[in-house]
């Protein structure tokens, strides 16, 4: 019996396959495939119908140095709110947008991006990364309609509490799209 070459497709899957098993190239390999969907996918509005409504209420939150931290949501300011990880593929290819977005407009809106690892863990990851953003853990359960089972899960709320944009998933948070649903919630204050 004679056996059949394997043609170069074929190779190349199997690499590909090799790699994806391997836990110290997984990661990268995913955060780049995520970073391509993010070049065609940005958040959009919820249909009226769809926005839900929060009751004000008041985030307790701990910094990643262990400062005690509050922020009000639903009451006077947008807030952007991020649930991730350091570990989640989908939430590093998204960072540098919602970076470019937080640069712009930390004084108009309130970011809050929240995990549930450990502050030194998520401490020695900002070490090695360039990113400025306020990040916390929770001291509190998030309202129910905020609770989510898959990260990253990003929400921008209005100054009234309402939910304007849900989002799972890796996507462009410093789209024009997006960009223009903010002016609109920071004219409207």
């Amino acid at each position: 019996m004679k056996l059949k070459t394997p043609s170069l497709s074929t190779i190349l899957f199997l690499m590909l396959l090799a790699l994806l098993i391997i836990p110290q190239t997984r990661t990268p390999i995913q955060v780049v495939v995520n970073s391509v969907k993010i070049l065609f996918w940005s958040p959009s509005e919820l249909d009226a119908e769809d926005q839900t409504q929060l009751a004000p209420f008041v985030y307790q939150l701990s910094t990643i140095n262990g400062t005690n931290k509050v922020v009000e949501v639903g009451q006077g300011k947008p807030v952007f709110i991020s649930y991730w990880a350091t570990w989640c593929p989908p939430c590093l290819a998204e960072l540098p947008s919602i970076q470019k977005l937080y640069t712009d407009y930390h004084e108009e809106v309130d970011f809050i991006l929240i995990t549930n690892e450990e502050q030194q863990k998520v401490r020695r990851f900002i070490d090695k990364n360039p990113y400025d953003l306020p990040l916390y853990t929770p001291r509190m359960s998030p309202p129910e309609k905020l609770q989510g089972q898959r990260i990253p899960t990003n929400y921008l709320i209005d100054a009234k509490g309402k939910i304007i944009i849900k989002e799972t998933g890796a996507a462009d948070w410093n789209s024009e799209r997006l960009r223009g649903v903010l002016e609109k919630m920071i004219i409207r204050q």
